[in-house]
């Protein structure tokens, strides 16, 4: 997952506004204390903060991987 694609995820999940809040501002014990955009600014694949992230909300795991294709 590339960073473009994780922030999508984040928007559609879990809508703009909250989504950019949550990123900021929660501490995920998963990634070592640390939010989501600190642990993407000190180099973690966006794949693996997206998973905890998934985890922590309890995300469907439908969207564990990205977004589903649309048909």
């Amino acid at each position: 997952m590339r960073h473009r694609e994780f922030w999508q995820c984040v928007d559609a999940v879990f809508g703009v506004g909250h989504g950019r809040t949550l990123t900021a501002s929660h501490v995920l014990p998963a990634l070592d204390n640390r939010t989501a955009e600190q642990a993407l600014a000190q180099g973690d694949e966006p794949g693996q903060v997206w998973i905890a992230l998934c985890r922590e909300f309890e995300v469907p795991e439908m969207f564990h991987w990205g977004l589903p294709e649309r048909r």
